[in-house]
């Protein structure tokens, strides 16, 4: 017997679209899809989710938007789709441990910062634009509560383009561990590490680049070097359309102290945290988190077209052709 799945079915559908545009050298970006089914509030999910997709498209680059339909890991996920699993509930939030077992019950789910990484390194996708990252909790040294993005990028050679790990985190810790990992934390324009809601996390940087050409030139010589780990672009979000940092400050304590009061704990406690945040700002920090979104996927289609500029493009689409002959994807509407 060989298990659940049907045997034709694909271990990754990845999109004719998707397939072309890296068959054929063109820039693609993978899009997650737990912003839009897990992150967001609908209508709005969706709404973002669709306009991440329009915006690249009118830059030149091919959105691969990626999750779970139906137990398929799907890189390139059709409009039908995204609505379809914008409007469902309770999905799975899958990480690349849940892969296989979303895949073999066949349900539907959203992938994080890790599985969509791991999904587009498989389909020979270099870019991918998201939100924040995940990283340390507080008190790890007790929980061990550390995100499974860390382990994730430490052994998938693609660049994440984001405005820095999400600030109810233990954002030094996170760092140290981006260290440890040997995964390269490069600013956009800035040495100061972003704290997605700011600017400024109040963390320095040793690199920055200051176009997309520049960091495409760091992602070659990655390649080049044949090293696993993902490069980290942190791109922060505008100072203008920030959360005011003390106003920030404030929200945490007052976020920490009530999870403390009401006995939050464990994994529960980071959507506590971030939707006491959006509470507490009467939605302003959903407008924050669509800012932080937009520039990064802006940013990620400049330095995919970038790198689609150079020899890389014909590179990148040999590595997916040769992925696909290998039985690695499967590609169809």
């Amino acid at each position: 017997m060989t298990g659940l799945l049907p045997p034709a079915a694909p271990a990754v559908q990845v999109s004719e679209e998707v397939a072309r545009a890296l068959a054929d050298g063109r820039p693609v970006v993978a899009l997650e899809s737990t912003i839009f089914t897990h992150g967001l509030p609908r209508p709005r999910n969706l709404a973002v989710a669709l306009e991440a997709e329009r915006q690249l498209r009118a830059a030149g680059v091919v959105p691969a938007t990626i999750g779970v339909h139906a137990g398929v890991p799907t890189v390139g996920l059709s409009t039908g789709q995204i609505t379809e699993l914008s409007a469902a509930d309770g999905l799975d939030k899958v990480s690349v441990r849940d892969l296989p077992v979303v895949a073999a019950l066949g349900r539907h789910g959203g992938t994080t910062v890790a599985a969509t990484a791991f999904l587009a390194h498989r389909a020979g996708i270099r870019v991918f634009s998201t939100g924040g990252l995940g990283g340390v909790h507080f008190g790890a040294s007790e929980s061990f509560d550390e995100s499974a993005d860390l382990t994730a990028l430490a052994a998938t050679p693609v660049t994440v383009v984001s405005a820095g790990v999400k600030s109810i985190l233990d954002i030094r810790a996170t760092l140290e561990r981006f260290e440890t990992y040997n995964i390269p934390v490069i600013g956009y324009r800035t040495r100061r590490y972003p704290g997605f809601y700011v600017t400024d996390s109040g963390h320095e940087i040793n690199f920055s680049v200051e176009s997309p050409e520049q960091a495409a030139g760091v992602i070659e010589a990655r390649d080049r070097l044949g090293l696993p780990q993902a490069v980290l672009i942190a791109n922060p979000v505008d100072p203008a359309k920030q959360l005011p940092p003390e106003e920030l400050d404030g929200i945490l304590a007052r976020a920490w102290a009530e999870a403390e009061r009401q006995g939050v704990t464990g994994n529960a406690a980071t959507p506590f945290l971030l939707d006491f945040i959006q509470r507490d700002t009467g939605g302003r920090s959903l407008d924050v988190n669509v800012e932080v979104y937009r520039g990064n996927v802006r940013l990620g289609g400049e330095i995919a077209t970038a790198l689609a500029g150079g020899a890389s493009g014909a590179s990148g689409a040999a590595a997916a052709g040769a992925a696909a002959s290998a039985g690695a994807v499967e590609t169809g509407a």
